[in-house]
């Protein structure tokens, strides 16, 4: 193998698919977006330190970068649907988070 020869992040792939799929499951109670989010911002950290060894020798940091910022757009999205899941039962209740004629019912109250 020539010296020169340009290669591919080992991770940048995974940590964009890791990127995209915590966004899309942000809407799962938030907790699988957020485990999602922090699993590709760890490889992309791993990545990012062997790019930063010899970036002439790796050709899809775009990749790797991109995913990063979703992966921190689905750690936020989750944390915020979360924090309003957490709401909602303080505020509902859970009983009623189950029962559409309940939750009707309480939010008629206000």
């Amino acid at each position: 193998m020539n010296e020169f020869e340009q290669r591919q992040l080992p991770n940048a792939t995974a940590v964009l698919v890791l990127g995209i799929i915590s966004i899309l499951s942000c809407c799962c109670y938030g907790i699988p977006g957020i485990i999602l989010g922090v699993i590709a911002l760890v490889l992309f950290k791993q990545d990012k330190n062997k790019y930063d060894l010899n970036p002439s020798l790796y050709t899809n940091y775009s990749n790797l970068n991109t995913g990063r910022i979703l992966a921190i757009i689905g750690i936020a999205l989750s944390v915020f649907y979360l924090i309003f899941i957490v709401g909602m039962i303080a505020v509902v209740g859970w009983d009623a988070l189950q029962d559409p004629e309940l939750l009707q019912e309480r939010m008629n109250g206000w």
